[in-house]
């Protein structure tokens, strides 16, 4: 990887740890309302806001949210102050620690979004020291995305992203990329432009590893327009920087020269010039075979380096220089740029020598931090075992008394439902005999009109059509007195006695009325069930009240109708209606309504079961005659 490159990502990996804090004006208010504490405040959400923060709100509002909690009392509260306890150590670098508060954070229940996020936490900090990400942690991480993918969890998309942050420790470049898109996607602040920055900028990185100048080129055009709609200069001139890495793994070195003055003319317009840049405009400049101005651009990028409080001279700007000098035939000056890129590379191994073996100091400290841990956790098991063997003896003897307790209670009960069953059993034989008594009372009502109809056939000295009558008579009370020992007949059955019945009355009153019986089209009649005798008293009322004062034919309609479960039974007359003083006696046509409700309310006594009738006068329709709607549940054989 050549010298430009290098820094190029070094630039824009620093850029991205250190973003700005753009549209900072515009949201700030809108931020402080949504994150200001409250005893109803949605802590993971947030937690999750908080990715849409520059580094130095990020920690503001995490010292804020963990001051607050600290006296939190109730468990998610409790929770969420290890979470941003934990948080806090892992901005200073504190790892071990933020590890311990991780572990405190106790979930409502296994597989909750506390649990998740802790899960989460605990394993990001696995990954958290730039190696390969071992096999046994892979599994972990995909197996907790599996769970978080399953409940729907808000956290998922940081699993997306812990993902592409192994994969890419791992050198899997394309799986990195992968998992960095779910992560965008998934994210639920994915509109806001610190989110699209960090995605576009890491997206570009990932496609620079696998070499894939299509998407680098696609990325840093949405991180250009980005840039531009927010006006973020210092993030436009970032993208010429990106321009120029294209076009130079592409070989076209004009035109990633001309993208890398660019970049410098936007950093020098911002004050943001530093070291890399220069360096990367003077890489450029050699690609181009333009040495001297390769030379002028190394030496400035030293001279920023050593200005810089925090910078430092670095070897490869004097490789820079050495092959600059080297093109040019200067080889005096080469050695010279050679000897002290020498020198810097000493000292650069020894610092990392120093650094090594302080890491391999710490390291043992930690390891032996983590047998003390490991000590005492064991003595705590031990502890616990004794603890929970004695648990188990109070346990056991309280079973076998609150077992005693239960098999006596048992007893007791079993002779009390006893008790109780018999009475029900008696009940069940009150309420049958009731049930036949009332349809004792009905039909006597039933068999005295319909004699009363003979009387009248045989005193107008009519002999054969009361002799019709009677053989018509005789089997419908055959068929009465065959269905009185039912509580329940097919609706055919009662279709044929109310056929029979209505017969009868039109050979009494010759010309009175007309009817229809009408089943829908849905209806099978051998199939449902009716209680007997339930549609004649108001098909009698019709006839003997609603058709016996009017000067016309009258029409009477019977129709059957099911929906829902529920059959729907409609008797309608265009009769006279209901005039008080066309009644002759109010008591009988009462009791027939009366019998019939106390008849419903036996038979359909079933929790949902519905059973009632209303008899509604068609006056208000401006209508003739009345209408009665019977409901009661379906019934099939």
């Amino acid at each position: 990887m050549n010298i430009r490159i290098v820094f190029a990502l070094f630039f824009i990996l620093s850029l991205l740890m250190a973003s700005s804090c753009r549209q900072q004006e515009q949201s700030k208010t809108d931020q402080e309302t949504s994150l200001k504490p409250n005893p109803k405040t949605d802590y993971l959400a947030l937690a999750i806001s908080l990715d849409t923060l520059s580094r130095a709100e990020y920690r503001k509002r995490i010292n804020e949210e963990e001051h607050l909690l600290r006296s939190a009392s109730d468990a998610h509260g409790k929770a969420f102050y290890h979470y941003f306890k934990g948080l806090k150590y892992e901005t200073e670098k504190q790892l071990d620690s933020a590890r311990i508060e991780y572990e405190k954070m106790a979930a409502t229940q296994p597989g909750d979004e506390i649990d998740l996020l802790k899960s989460y936490k605990l394993l990001d900090l696995s990954t958290n020291y730039g190696v390969i990400v071992e096999f046994p942690v892979m599994n972990k991480i995909l197996a907790l995305l599996k769970k978080a993918e399953q409940a729907d969890s808000r956290i998922t998309y940081h699993l997306y992203d812990l993902l592409a942050k192994a994969y890419f420790q791992n050198d899997n470049d394309k799986e990195s990329l992968k998992y960095a898109e779910h992560y965008y996607s998934s994210h639920p602040y994915k509109f806001h432009p610190e989110i699209k920055q960090r995605y576009y900028d890491i997206s570009y990185l990932l496609a620079y590893r696998i070499k894939d100048y299509e998407k680098m080129m696609s990325y840093n055009v949405m991180a250009r327009n980005l840039a531009l709609s927010l006006h973020d200069s210092l993030a436009i001139a970032r993208t010429y920087d990106n321009e120029a890495q294209i076009y130079d793994s592409k070989g076209q070195f004009g035109k990633a020269l001309a993208s890398s003055r660019a970049y410098v003319n936007y950093l020098k317009k911002t004050n943001n010039l530093n070291d890399i840049a220069y360096s990367n405009l003077a890489t450029s400049f050699i690609h181009n075979q333009m040495m001297d101005s390769a030379i002028y651009y190394f030496k400035k990028a030293i001279v920023l380096s050593e200005k810089n409080p925090k910078g430092r001279k670095k070897p490869t700007y004097f490789n820079g220089l050495i092959e600059a000098y080297k093109a040019k035939g200067a080889y005096a000056e080469a050695l010279d740029a050679a000897e002290s890129a020498s020198r810097l590379q000493i000292r650069d191994l020894l610092e990392r020598d120093a650094v090594k073996v302080a890491e391999i100091h710490e390291k043992y400290n930690t390891e032996k931090k983590d047998r003390n841990i490991d000590d005492l956790r064991k003595r705590n098991e031990l502890s616990e075992k004794i603890i929970l063997q004695q648990r188990w003896t109070m346990g056991l003897a309280l079973l076998v008394f609150v077992g005693l307790l239960l098999f006596f209670y048992i007893l007791h009960r079993q002779y009390r439902l006893k008790e109780k069953n018999q009475l029900l059993q008696s009940e069940n034989k009150r309420l049958n005999i009731e049930q036949k008594l009332l349809q004792v009372q009905l039909n006597p009502h039933f068999i005295f009109n319909s004699i009363a109809n003979l009387q009248s056939l045989v005193a107008t000295g009519d002999r054969d059509e009361a002799g019709r009558y009677l053989t018509v008579f005789s089997g419908l009370l055959r068929n009465i007195l065959e269905q009185n020992r039912k509580d329940f007949i097919s609706l055919e059955e009662e279709i044929s006695s109310l056929d029979n019945y209505l017969l009868l009355q039109q050979m009494r009153f010759p010309g009175l009325f007309e009817y229809q019986i009408i089943l829908d089209e849905n209806i099978y009649a051998p199939d449902l069930l009716i209680p007997p005798m339930l549609l004649q008293p108001f098909v009698e009322n019709a006839i003997e009240h609603g058709f016996r004062n009017i000067d016309y034919k009258g029409l009477l309609s019977i129709s059957f109708r099911i929906e829902n479960g529920v059959m729907n039974i409609m008797v309608d007359d265009d009769g006279i209606g209901l005039i008080n003083k066309d009644i002759p006696s109010p008591k009988k046509q009462s009791l027939a309504s009366i019998i019939l409700k106390e008849r419903l309310d036996l038979l359909f006594t079933s929790p949902g079961q519905e059973a009632k009738f209303e008899i509604e006068d068609k006056k208000h329709k401006k209508e003739h005659g009345v209408t009665v709607h019977i409901i009661i549940p379906e019934i099939k054989e």
